[in-house]
């Protein structure tokens, strides 16, 4: 588990409503209808953990449940960081 999740990973997250992922082999694309951007989710895990986003209180809490830990924390963080720079996912309201 995670220690005390602080900035990005202590804030909760959601899919964002205009997004729509289709499931790939590689992961999946998810599409903005509303800025009609692609983008490619690398991997299911990553896929995962967006999914997970909207049931728990926070990204440590969706990265801990989907079993991202050690080495890889880091890069699925950054992943999910640009995710919600293009609004693909979206901070959930309090």
């Amino acid at each position: 588990m995670s220690t005390e999740p602080t900035g990005f990973t202590g804030r909760a997250y959601v899919l964002s409503p205009s997004v729509a992922l289709r499931p790939e082999p590689f992961g999946a694309l998810a599409y903005d209808f509303d800025t009609r951007r692609l983008s490619f989710l690398k991997t299911p895990t990553l896929v995962d953990v967006v999914r997970l986003l909207g049931e728990c209180p926070d990204v440590a809490s969706a990265l801990d449940r989907a079993g991202v830990t050690g080495g890889s924390r880091a890069a699925y963080v950054a992943a999910l960081e640009g995710l919600a720079r293009t609004h693909i996912i979206q901070e959930r309201a309090a």
